[in-house]
Formats: C-alpha cells, structure tokens, sequence
C-alpha cells in the first residue's frame, strides 16, 4: 500500500503563513496595550481600531497557516 508524502511547497506557503502571524501577534498585542495606556489622548481612537483589526487577521492567518500546513501533511 503505497503511502503519500507531504507536498513541500503547500507546507512552505503554511510556514511562511505561520512567520508571518509570530511578529504581527506581538505587534498588535503591543498596539492593543499601547491604546488603553493612553487613554485621555486622541491617539486611543487612532491605534485601537488598527489593533483590533491586526488582531483579526492574526487569528484568520494562523488558522489559515494550521490549516495549510495540515492539508500538507495528510494529503
């Protein structure tokens, strides 16, 4: 019963996915702390929202990223 091997070049583009959620995690976790430190300063209104969206797309890329890397591996 021949097995299959992991397809290298989907499990490149889910790495790739998954160097590019590490530092955006940190970034937006930085943002989203940096906009309640300042909280009497229009700035809240500025960066809040751009965290929030970081955020999202952090969550949608590393499960994008998992899920490149699965489809990888078991097809």
């Amino acid at each position: 019963m021949p097995r299959g091997h992991t397809d290298k070049k989907l499990l490149i583009r889910g790495l790739k996915y998954m160097a590019f959620v590490i530092p955006l995690l940190v970034l937006t976790t930085y943002l989203f702390t940096l906009a309640f430190l300042n909280k009497d300063t229009k700035i809240l209104y500025i960066v809040l929202p751009v965290a929030i969206v970081g955020m999202a797309a952090t969550i949608w890329l590393g499960f994008k990223g998992i899920r490149t890397i699965m489809r990888a591996v078991f097809k």
